[in-house]
């Protein structure tokens, strides 16, 4: 069962349906035990600051 936890939360990262803190927790792992195992993989950390436009411009429904 931990396998196909840890290998589910890295296939979600990766997409990006996840970020790291709740991939980490789906795999049973810390955040930095995670990173470790990311690193493993060879998957690359995605970076989670927001862009200027994201983090500026609020969605409208009009």
């Amino acid at each position: 069962m931990h396998t196909h936890s840890l290998t589910t939360a890295l296939t979600l990262y990766r997409s990006g349906t996840l970020t790291l803190a709740q991939a980490a927790s789906r795999a049973g792992k810390s955040q930095a035990e995670f990173r470790k195992v990311l690193a493993a993989h060879g998957i690359a950390l995605h970076d989670t600051t927001p862009s200027p436009t994201e983090s500026v411009t609020p969605a409208r429904a009009d």
